[in-house]
């Protein structure tokens, strides 16, 4: 079981650093090979198109496949991704560009459900825990991210080639990882017996509405953010390299947590993590009308990241309980692929909004948004404590 994790926690340290490369510099690549500044961010926004589309094919196709063939399948549609992009960027095709991200955003599709995995190989004592240290992976791209994007913008002839090349270059360390996995593959009996359930069955109890709407506002949140974030700081004459070290303090702000997050869901129950997370994110927003220096930009993407990865791991946690085993994979599917849908959204919009209201604008923005998801967890949190009276 623990050998399992660790292998999952090193996949997901790979994959996060694919996709925190293509947050760090994929608008400002859009931004070298466009005269339209609107599309600035389209490779970012492919990137979470292909995980939104792929979502629900890839969850349902390893219910019969098994895991291990479709996380290696994933990471091998990543390097293809990166390879595209490289020709993208080498003749100047904000399309070929996108391209290649989409297919990055295929890689995330099925580099999501490694937190499902560990949760599905340990036990129930384990399996919070399990899911904080696969996340915990991404500390790992907080590093090598920024770093690599950064290194590799002028390692080629051709700005931002080279920083695709060393993205399908992981891509493929993280299937020679995942080829070591061993995770059974689903029984005969699992895989033909119908659900319990149907679909709206599922999706429609309250448990499960409020994890995934959660979750997603933990994620679309963080992306529109995280998407404006280096095209914001460069319109306030920031280098490159110090976008490239707040979006580092951001990423560890998302992944340093997960030691603790488990430990804490245990302790203190699902619910008040997630509302924590809320409050933390809506710091966030305060933070940023400090000003646009280099430390208000610094602070508040750390806030960003921590209030995400409370949110996040609180959602997933919270989403676990409202399935059966042979649910998983309409479940687990139609969470991630409304989350996706909600970062291309964010993704997409970051670039006009950006241009439209300024940075401090955007994110006060936010604030209702936050404030739903805080109302249906006091909501949730009343309900349950009510319900566990009545038991008594």
């Amino acid at each position: 079981m623990h050998r399992q994790v660790f292998l999952l926690a090193s996949s997901q340290a790979l994959f996060q650093t694919v996709s925190v490369l293509v947050m760090t510099i994929g608008g400002l690549a859009g931004a070298s090979i466009t005269s339209r500044p609107e599309l600035a961010t389209m490779p970012i926004a492919a990137m979470f198109l292909g995980t939104a589309l792929v979502t629900f094919p890839a969850s349902l196709w390893m219910t019969r496949v098994g895991r291990r063939t479709g996380f290696i399948l994933g990471a091998l549609l990543g390097a293809g991704g990166g390879f595209a992009a490289v020709a993208g960027i080498w003749i100047g095709s904000l399309l070929l560009l996108s391209l290649g991200t989409f297919f990055v955003g295929a890689y995330q599709a099925f580099a999501q459900f490694y937190r499902f995995a560990a949760g599905e190989v340990a036990d129930d004592a384990f399996r919070p825990r399990a899911i904080s240290f696969v996340l915990a992976g991404g500390i790992v791209a907080a590093l090598a991210g920024p770093l690599l994007g950064r290194f590799g913008a002028g390692l080629l002839p051709v700005e931002y080639a080279g920083s695709f090349l060393l993205l399908a270059l992981v891509s493929l360390a993280g299937a020679a990882v995942l080829m070591r996995l061993r995770i059974p593959k689903p029984g005969k009996a699992e895989k033909h017996s119908p659900p319990r359930r149907s679909w709206i069955s599922i999706v429609r109890q309250p448990a499960y509405l409020i994890a995934l709407f959660s979750a997603a506002t933990g994620y679309g949140v963080m992306i529109l953010a995280m998407t404006a974030t280096p095209l914001a700081m460069v319109h306030h004459n920031h280098s490159l390299a110090t976008a490239a070290t707040v979006i580092q303090f951001h990423v560890l702000g998302m992944f340093l947590p997960s030691f603790v997050t488990g430990s804490l869901v245990a302790r203190f129950g699902v619910v008040k993590v997630m509302l924590a997370g809320v409050a933390i994110l809506a710091g966030h927003v305060l933070m940023t009308l400090t000003g646009t220096g280099t430390g208000s930009f610094a602070g508040a993407l750390i806030l960003l990241g921590i209030g995400w990865n409370f949110l996040y791991i609180g959602g997933t946690t919270l989403l676990t309980t409202t399935y059966t085993n042979v649910e998983r994979g309409r479940a687990q599917a139609t969470n991630d692929m409304t989350i996706f849908a909600v970062g291309l959204a964010s993704s997409l919009g970051a670039s006009a909004l950006l241009q439209a209201f300024g940075w401090q604008l955007l994110n006060v923005f936010l604030l209702p948004w936050l404030a739903v998801a805080a109302g249906l967890l006091i909501w949730l949190g009343h309900t349950r404590r009510r319900h566990d009276l009545l038991a008594t």
